[in-house]
Parts: structure tokens; sequence; C-alpha cells
């Protein structure tokens, strides 16, 4: 397992977050889950959205973004924000291995306050018109570069 972790600020779709929690569970990364969700995040709904793969997943979930940040705060952790509004490409960036990647609601992203908060933010080049990439598959993408980095070298 790698101290590197993956947190989900107030995630819309249950699926992307079972797909998340799948890729950790598979890949050894722990995820934060920032409430409130934009969907029912009980153990049943979340079993269900991460398949048997949930049981192997190191989920702690966090009441709010205070919460979250207040225990980010204590470990010392730096904070990148996977963001469309992001300068530095993900490919760019000096992973850490205990780095916390944060990726927005699929539907809105993260406030500005959030956005502001972030050590650093990244973005993954797209062909120009193209709004955004699902968020499970930029969160796998973004780890794979942060594991190649820090746990794969």
């Amino acid at each position: 397992m790698t101290s590197l972790r993956l947190a989900l600020y107030q995630p819309d779709i249950p699926g992307n977050t079972g797909t998340i929690l799948r890729l950790a569970a598979c890949l050894g990364f722990a995820v934060d889950l920032i409430e409130p969700a934009g969907f029912d995040i009980s153990d049943r709904n979340l079993k269900r959205a991460g398949m048997d793969y949930i049981a192997a997943a190191a989920l702690t979930r966090h009441v709010s973004w205070d919460r979250f940040e207040a225990w980010r705060l204590t470990t010392g952790r730096r904070l990148i924000l996977a963001s469309t509004k992001a300068a530095e490409r993900y490919t760019d960036l000096s992973f850490r291995p205990d780095d916390v990647l944060l990726f927005g609601r699929e539907s809105a992203g993260v406030p500005d306050q959030v956005h502001e908060t972030a050590d650093a933010r990244v973005l993954i080049p797209m062909v120009e018109g193209q709004r955004s990439i699902n968020v499970a598959v930029s969160a796998a993408m973004i780890v794979g570069e942060a594991m190649r980095q820090t746990v794969w070298a």
C-alpha cells in the first residue's frame, strides 16, 4: 500500500466513485470521500457501485471540507487539485509519495475557496473545444503518473 491518497470532493455519480474505489483497491492507494455526496453513500450503495472491491479499498469519509482540511493539515500532506482551470500539465509536476490528489464534483468541480487552498493545480491537456474527461478516467491517468514517479520508479 502506498501513502498516496486520492480525495473526492462531494462526488455526484456513484458509478464513478465505485470505479475509483476499485482502482484504489487494485493499486493500493487510499481514498478520502468529502461529504456531502450527491448520492446516498451508504455502505450498501458503495458496495453496489464498487462491486466486491469495496471491501479491499481503504476509504475514509469526511463529513465536510473543513474536517478534511483539518485532517490534511495535521498530516502535513500536499494537496494537488485536478482542474480544467489549471496551467500546469499533470505530467510536469513532481509528485510526492504522500500527496493527496483532489478531484471535484462531476457537475461543478470545486468552489474557488477549495481551488485556492490547493498547493498545486494540474490539468490533463485536451483537444480544444472539449469540456472535460470523466472523473474516474482522469483519476486513473493522474494516479498512474503519480505512482509511476513515486511507487514504481
